[in-house]
């Protein structure tokens, strides 16, 4: 397999999203039970939840932004509570401080520091996370997200624009991720090689079609499997 750069998911692969994401919310719920009681009440955590799903599932248009998902959820909640401008740049930046404070896997730094030292590295996340925030941006030639491409894993738009920008073809990349669906699946549409950044050890999902073609426990191996590979 010749493989000339990577791209790399960035939730759940480098570090546990769920954590950063619950800390998140609890932080913009003690926010307003500070200082917009009214709204807390109305909008509690799971109800705040409850209309963001709601929200993306009535703007199928913003399905690659979930920043604009959360910013338009604020703005709706305060306009249900009779405010019309609701503070959603400040309530933005305490979201955004909580859940880019993330905890990476023991394995996820080591093997960055081994990998983009000899590969060309771009993150592909269709999440929101700040790797300038979280401390690991030196890593990365590229950052690409599903909100500045305008599409989402496992949309094949997403990974031919990190094929661009790394500036290989997409047959020589290997897409490392922790879905099956929009990490693997997705790359292999795009026609990238995938290896599947598998954890917890779970069978394939045949139904989704070809296997990856590396199934790895964590980012050390995935770093041990390149080592043998000639340097790009």
């Amino acid at each position: 397999m010749r493989i000339l750069a990577l791209t790399i998911d960035l939730d759940d692969t480098l570090w546990p999203v769920a954590p950063a994401l619950e800390r998140a919310d609890h932080a913009v719920d003690a926010w307003l039970r500070r200082h917009h009681p009214e709204v807390a009440r109305a909008w509690p955590v799971a109800a705040m939840r409850e209309l963001r799903a709601q929200i993306a599932s009535e703007r199928s248009d913003l399905a690659h932004d979930f920043t604009a998902q959360r910013q338009l959820t604020l703005q709706r909640a305060f306009a249900g509570s009779g405010i019309a401008a609701a503070p959603v740049d400040a309530l933005w930046e305490i979201y955004f401080a909580a859940r880019n404070t993330v905890e990476l896997y023991p394995d996820s730094l080591p093997a960055l520091r081994r990998i983009a030292a000899r590969w060309p590295l771009a993150s592909l996340t269709n999440g929101n996370a700040d790797l300038q925030r979280i401390g690991i941006r030196q890593h990365f030639t590229h950052h690409i997200s599903a909100r500045d491409t305008g599409a989402a894993k496992p949309d094949p738009r997403i990974f031919l624009a990190a094929a661009e920008r790394l500036g290989v073809a997409p047959a020589v990349i290997l897409h490392a991720g922790d879905d099956p669906l929009t990490d693997v699946a997705g790359a292999h549409a795009a026609g990238l090689r995938a290896a599947w950044i598998n954890r917890r050890g779970d069978p394939w999902p045949t139904a989704l079609g070809p296997p990856p073609e590396l199934d790895l426990p964590d980012l050390a191996a995935l770093a041990d499997w390149l080592e043998t590979r000639p340097a790009a």
